[in-house]
């Protein structure tokens, strides 16, 4: 990253640094914190020693986390409705990422900002689910004919679905990765280990390893890397919170092999200890299921490091661009075969051109 950016990732590493802070850092910590969609992250960690903030910058960060608490209360609020909603519908229906959080109040939910709810039920039963929501008023996305193909024949979710009333955004996934991608799991299998949540009784969240690695395979299979440090700071949370008990450890690497998830949670290790050195076991690291190669790695390293950097200008170098776009190249590539992506890709560029 820029050096420019270090304030911004030693106040993730080490809150209490922030107490240190000019107002020239701040500057440019806030405006970077907002363009990674962190700023309410930085009010959670600093909340405990916020009377040694400057004013004027406790209420930026403040009213970020007035936000993330409004919509905490909104997906509370949104979970409800939906339980009723589903509830003549037969079989699990688990929260993912940041749903999952708020439902639960996990550690990544501090100051968080999210968008939509994603939820995951079995493909057998995605028919009934899809039928009961939109008698309850949610709706598909527009979406061609090709669209509709793409999603419900290749793809791990269907189109996104909008609330008619409440205006509320939900993607309904059957899979945690696509139909066509390379990598294959077992998303029954992931299912039949989540927890039941007592305040919500219709829905239930992944075990403390699968929502490990799925918020890994989500940023390493996935092309949208202007949210990759929110989701890589997710990551950390997740690991701070449960890597305190050692028996996590082991687990977490018996479950990626399972699930053929090791790859991801590689990377999502690695990661997480370089930019926010995150308290990783050197065990965890030697023993990780896939662990590639070290001339892989560096390769790897030069696309994914200037990446987490794509979010704000401050942040970024000559590489971030380029490396974000051969990554989403990549994430397409892991998605689907080759006799499909190339027809895919060109019927995208002719469509952008056309707008």
């Amino acid at each position: 990253m820029n050096p420019s950016c270090s304030a911004f990732l030693r106040a993730l590493r080490e809150p209490g640094v922030m107490a240190e802070f000019d107002m020239e850092t701040w500057d440019r910590v806030v405006r970077q914190a907002r363009a990674a969609g962190l700023l309410g992250r930085l009010g959670a960690l600093a909340s405990s020693f916020s009377k040694h903030l400057p004013e004027a910058v406790w209420r930026h960060l403040e009213a970020a986390l007035t936000l993330a608490e409004q919509q905490r209360r909104a997906v509370h609020w949104e979970l409800r409705h939906l339980g009723r909603a589903l509830e003549r519908t037969e079989g699990p229906v688990v929260l993912l990422k940041g749903a999952a959080y708020a439902a639960a109040d996990l550690a990544p939910a501090a100051g968080r900002i999210f968008t939509d709810i994603d939820l995951l039920v079995p493909r057998a039963r995605l028919g009934a689910t899809e039928s009961a929501l939109m008698l309850d008023g949610w709706i598909t996305s527009p979406h061609d004919a090709y669209d509709l193909r793409y999603y419900r024949e290749w793809m791990h979710e269907l189109p996104p679905m909008r609330h008619l009333r409440r205006q509320t955004w939900l993607d309904l996934h059957h899979n945690i990765l696509p139909e066509t991608a390379r990598r294959k799991t077992q998303p029954a299998l992931f299912m039949a280990a989540s927890i039941a949540l007592a305040d919500f009784p219709r829905f239930s969240i992944p075990e403390p390893a699968d929502q490990v690695l799925h918020s890994a395979t989500h940023l390493f299979h996935e092309g949208e890397w202007q949210h990759g440090l929110r989701d890589l700071v997710d990551l950390d949370a997740l690991l701070r919170a449960y890597g305190a008990a050692p028996a996590f450890w082991p687990h977490l690497l018996a479950r990626a092999e399972t699930l053929n998830l090791g790859r991801p949670l590689y990377y999502a290790l690695r990661y997480a200890r370089r930019l926010l050195h995150t308290p990783i076991p050197e065990a965890a690291m030697a023993n990780c299921p896939e662990r590639p190669g070290h001339l892989a790695t560096a390769l790897l390293d030069r696309l994914f490091l200037p990446a987490f950097a794509s979010a704000h200008a401050d942040c970024r170098t000559g590489l971030s661009g380029p490396a974000a776009f051969m990554l989403f190249v990549r994430s397409h590539w892991l998605r689907m075969p080759i006799h499909l992506l190339l027809p895919h890709l060109l019927r995208k560029a002719f469509k952008a051109d056309a707008k």
